[in-house]
């Protein structure tokens, strides 16, 4: 590969697909022939890992190539560990240096299609200063956030599930004392004011307006649909969403086709409400889920086509991956609604079990990368962000470990599930277990990490946790105070940061009106 190569760069991210969701990576229940094509055509990592179990602070280091917390991307709350509003302000600093800005000054057209979810605006509702334009893309059309269960009205609802509970309890109990100072007034026990119970009255009623007017307008503040800086779909559409971005891609692909571009499809898949094209449902064995796989496998295979039909795949590079590996705690009834992590412990939203972090990794470039190969040296989604870099005259780092050490652990709920289906997602503070000495595991020899390691059994233990020691505090020494992008003021729903289709509050418009060819 020289520096001059120049390839077209294809970025395809799944959202919380798990590592043993595709058939190249041992799953013989789901059908993923055209992401199983790219690996037997390229290159598997066989040990690629994110940089965080949440989609936020992954994307940040993805896009960046640097830990999340030097951005102040990563969350020390439980609650908000990605962004929860679209009206929020927090996002990804103007300040970061994203890949795709590095190749729009190197010539490259730079397309970002699909999820976002890095802030949108700052200081007023349109002044988009997070928003994907002005981090390195010429072209956007997605979901400035992401999709939620929230997106489908009859769905279960999942942002603050239960916050959303305790505030309507709240707003119940605060309402029922008026209500109760009207029994002894009316039966006339004792004498209370009128003005004291319409003062009461008055409160519960703005108690529940305080938080009713962002819960319970989450479709229509957070399931938004934009092209570039403008709202085209409010509330967004979600059954024809996915149809809308591929037909964005293609669109893409064919109007550059003569220059070098970049394209990221950021797709929605697979995270719920999993929302799947009818010819999809009951395709696979592995109920919605394994449907919404299979559809997103489909859409992969059509972008590939699109690339054979141009004749760019040889001088396009292709990437596969996933923002974090699977989810494990959705379901319907008995029916789950998440993925599959492989033989690897935890899953999405667990600090540091190997299943929130471990994601595929794939890479294909005909004539340049080896057909079929598996690497199993750790690779990180961080490593995108150099690889970029050297196709761009930059350099390539080299680095490598097989040791994990862990500090922290989650509880699971109920205990031995392998999950935290209690409150949805495993917290990272709290009500977690601290290791001292910390728990050590040989991932090359233990990827499920079932035997922990300690001075009887690994000679090495003392050695390799001394040295894990003095590289956390080497990285801690080098981080500079930034602002925190998680801070309860930039997490909280804010009106006049609100993307608005029309008259806020009045929201709302679907300017998307282009009929869909039928192939799509």
């Amino acid at each position: 590969v020289t520096r001059n190569s120049r390839p077209n760069i294809v970025l395809l991210m799944a959202d919380d697909l798990g590592v043993g969701d595709l058939c190249c990576y041992g799953n013989n229940t789901v059908s993923t022939p055209n992401i199983d094509r790219l690996a037997s055509e390229g290159v598997r990592l066989s040990q690629h890992l994110a940089a965080a179990s949440m989609c936020t602070p992954s994307r940040a280091a993805f896009l960046t190539g640097r830990y999340p917390i030097r951005s102040g991307m990563a969350s020390p709350y439980n609650l908000n560990r990605a962004f929860p509003w679209l009206g929020g302000s927090g996002g990804l600093p103007t300040n970061e240096t994203t890949f795709a800005k590095l190749l729009q000054h190197q010539g490259y057209r730079t397309g970002l299609i699909g999820k976002w979810h890095l802030g949108l605006s700052c200081a007023s509702r349109g002044d988009h200063c997070y928003h994907p334009l002005n981090h390195g893309f010429d072209y956007f059309y997605g979901m400035p956030l992401g999709l939620l269960s929230d997106c489908q009205a009859s769905k279960r609802p999942e942002l603050h599930r239960w916050v959303r509970i305790k505030l309507w309890i709240s707003t119940a109990a605060i309402a029922s004392v008026p209500l109760l100072l009207l029994v002894p007034k009316f039966a006339r026990w004792f004498s209370v004011p009128w003005t004291v119970i319409i003062i009461l009255a008055l409160l519960a009623l703005l108690f529940f307006l305080s938080w009713y007017s962002s819960y319970g307008f989450i479709r229509r503040w957070n399931c938004i649909l934009m092209r570039n800086h403008d709202v085209i779909q409010q509330p967004m559409k979600e059954d024809r969403v996915a149809s809308l971005m591929l037909k964005e891609a293609l669109t893409f692909i064919d109007r550059y086709k003569r220059e070098p571009f970049l394209l990221f499809f950021s797709f929605l898949h697979v995270h719920t409400p999993l929302v799947t094209k009818e010819k999809f449902v009951g395709h696979s064995k592995y109920g919605l889920y394994g449907d919404n796989v299979e559809e997103m496998d489909w859409m992969v295979g059509k972008i590939l086509q699109a690339l054979d039909q141009e004749l760019l795949a040889n001088r396009t590079l292709v990437y596969f991956t996933s923002d974090n590996g699977a989810r494990l705690e959705p379901r319907d009834g008995a029916a789950r609604l998440g993925g599959w992590n492989g033989v690897y412990k935890g899953g999405r939203g667990m600090g540091g079990w190997d299943g929130g972090i471990r994601v595929p990794g794939i890479f294909r470039w005909p004539t340049v990368l080896e057909p079929g190969l598996v690497v199993d040296e750790p690779t990180s989604l961080m490593d995108i962000y150099p690889t970029l870099s050297y196709l761009a005259g930059g350099i390539l780092p080299q680095d490598a470990t097989v040791w994990k050490v862990h500090y922290v652990t989650p509880r699971f709920y109920p205990e031995g599930s392998g999950a935290c289906h209690g409150s949805g997602v495993c917290p990272c503070s709290g009500d977690v277990t601290y290791h001292d000495p910390p728990l050590l595991f040989d991932i090359s020899r233990d990827p499920a990490e079932a035997w922990p390691l300690n001075p009887d059994n690994e000679a090495l233990f003392d050695p390799v946790i001394k040295r894990v020691e003095a590289a956390i505090q080497d990285h801690r020494s080098t981080l500079t105070p930034v602002p925190q992008q998680f801070s309860v003021f930039s997490t909280v729903w804010k009106p006049w940061l609100q993307p608005c289709c029309g008259t806020f509050p009045l929201c709302g418009c679907d300017k998307e009106h282009d009929i869909l060819p039928k192939a799509l």
